[in-house]
């Protein structure tokens, strides 16, 4: 698969690739203490797109998914890596899921709740990252709780203790680093969050369709679990190809 020259410029008219990457979901990326470049699978498949389409690639950090789509949406940005959503596909194509996550709860060990069907209830407030999959997805499908909006996804525990929340819901492979004793993350999950690339519709329908093929091949090539292994990424599954 090879990049036309108007190709190339669908996905970087500024001649560089600009790449929003979101370090708040430790599944797609993550930063060291003292680095300023991240690692984890979203950032090995932006510089293996840039190689594919021959331009440099330059990337964009931020600490929430919500601020990741809007600099995409915004075309502040080329592409990104977020989950699927109806709403933020208004402005945004998606690329089938490369990775799958559960996004799940986490409460205190003496808390009442016992499985994920006892949080909708009016006596229960759940800390969420603002703008996340999640978010969107428990405005959509909770009738009772009251939903507690903080500004990132790694601020959602550290929330939920500081006031007295019910529960904390996330990403689970985040929950599970944040949890200590007194706490525990419920069994099974709330959701499966796809998580894809995507960029502005505007780009036009042949960048879209090089995209997805892009990533159909980055996951059957075995690339996307080699990423997952080698950034110690553990309960993210590889999306199955769809053919493309």
């Amino acid at each position: 698969m090879k990049a036309d020259a108007q190709l190339i410029a669908a996905f970087a008219p500024a001649g560089t690739l600009r790449v929003s990457i979101n370090v708040g979901n430790p599944v797609l990326a993550a930063r060291r203490a003292g680095v300023a470049q991240p690692y984890g699978v979203s950032v090995d498949l932006a510089v293996a797109l840039g190689a594919r389409l021959g331009v440099p690639v330059e990337l964009r950090i931020f600490d929430a998914a919500g601020k990741s789509v809007q600099a995409v949406a915004e075309e502040q940005v080329d592409v990104g890596f977020f989950a699927i959503d109806p709403l933020r596909e208004v402005e945004i194509a998606f690329t089938a899921p490369y990775v799958l996550v559960e996004g799940s709860y986490l409460v205190r060990d003496d808390s009442p709740i016992r499985c994920n069907e006892q949080v909708d209830r009016p006596d229960n407030r759940i800390a969420v990252g603002q703008g996340s999959a999640y978010d969107l997805y428990l405005t959509r499908e909770l009738h009772h709780a009251n939903i507690i909006r903080v500004a990132t996804s790694a601020e959602v525990v550290t929330s939920f203790l500081r006031h007295g929340l019910e529960v904390a819901a996330g990403v689970r492979q985040q929950l599970q680093s944040d949890v200590r004793p007194g706490l525990r993350v419920l069994d099974g999950r709330f959701m499966i969050i796809r998580q894809a690339m995507g960029l502005p519709r505007r780009r036009g329908e042949a960048a879209v369709d090089f995209l997805q093929v892009f990533i159909e091949e980055m996951k059957e090539s075995g690339f996307v679990q080699q990423a997952l292994i080698r950034h110690g990424v553990a309960g993210a599954s590889v999306a199955p190809c769809t053919g493309v």
